[in-house]
């Protein structure tokens, strides 16, 4: 049986619109920044008062201030010192605007350890998981106009994380799906049975190739033990009268109409994919690790996918 589609309607309103007034400054730097509404319908959607909610690359904290806001807990982990620094003031202005008894936490280290990062009390307790790996660093950044110089053009900025190469935004795909799929089984740990994990991402195409990485994360979160659950889409656009209304950046639509100048149909990305999943009632070992990276290229113009490469421990063949 095929698992539910639904779409939510998470962009009524601009990102910058959803941020106003709710992060603090140095926020909109952030390279990839989840769309707040996305994580406030996860929150609200999987998740009762109270609950509590964990984002493991949790970048300037949207998650947890998005679940503050709702009546929910949250703990967050960030890699690089300087996100984490602004995720604990972002949870911490959330807190001191609800005046309630939600809480916001955040710990600098590699979301590989997780279960080092958290006290142990709190393993088995998570109510939802919200995340979003790294990717495609053409959707990443902003532009900004270089007329006020008298130049001609644009030029973009905030596109990097950092210069650590051990980031995972700066790690080859098969790498990233490697460490990905070992933080979705931190996160198995992490969470209640029945639990829920919510991870959006989106393909992106690099000199031409696909990059299917929504279904090599699906592969990882069943790898890692986790039970796929939905599918659904959190759109980008905004509605009106019944129609999309987009709001792409600069380089989407310059990617667009290159692409097309090449004879590749490519299309505006209007949405991210959410993959939607559950932790069993009972932790058992991971199955032998299903391959996350077999869908993951293919070429320019057809759905042939070639690559073999597992995101497992390499223990196998996955041909």
């Amino acid at each position: 049986m095929p698992s539910p589609l639904s779409v939510w309607n998470t962009a009524p309103t601009s990102a910058p619109a959803q941020r106003k007034g709710r992060y603090v400054p140095g926020s909109a730097a952030h390279p990839a920044k989840m769309l707040p509404q996305i994580a406030a319908h996860a929150v609200a959607t999987y998740t009762r008062p109270g609950g509590l909610v964990l984002d493991p690359m949790c970048g300037i904290g949207t998650t947890l201030v998005e679940a503050i806001h709702l009546g929910r807990s949250a703990l967050g982990v960030e890699y690089e010192q300087q996100w984490a620094d602004i995720a604990r003031r972002n949870a911490a202005a959330a807190a001191t605007r609800e005046g309630g008894g939600a809480t916001g936490t955040v710990r600098c280290g590699d979301a590989r350890r997780l279960t080092d990062l958290i006290p142990t009390a709190l393993h088995g307790e998570v109510d939802l998981v919200v995340t979003s790996p790294p990717y495609g660093s053409s959707v990443h950044g902003q532009v900004r106009s270089t007329r006020e110089t008298g130049e001609r053009g644009v030029v973009k900025k905030d596109y990097r994380y950092s210069h650590d190469p051990s980031n995972l935004a700066h790690v080859s795909t098969d790498r990233l799906l490697e460490a990905f799929t070992k933080i979705l089984q931190q996160c198995r740990i992490m969470l209640r049975p029945g639990g829920t994990a919510v991870v959006t991402t989106r393909p992106w195409r690099e000199r031409g190739e696909l990059i299917d990485l929504p279904s090599a994360v699906l592969a990882a979160g069943q790898a890692a033990g986790l039970v796929p659950a939905e599918r659904c889409v959190a759109l980008l656009a905004g509605i009106r009268d019944s129609r999309l209304i987009a709001r792409p950046s600069f380089f989407q639509m310059k990617n667009v109409r290159d692409a097309r100048r090449q004879g590749i149909p490519l299309s505006v990305v209007q949405h991210e994919d959410v993959l939607v999943f559950t932790r069993p009632d009972r932790l058992t070992p991971p199955a032998r690790p299903t391959c996350a990276r077999r869908a993951t290229r293919g070429p320019a113009q057809g759905t042939t996918f070639r690559s073999r490469t597992c995101a497992g421990d390499r223990s196998h063949d996955c041909r």
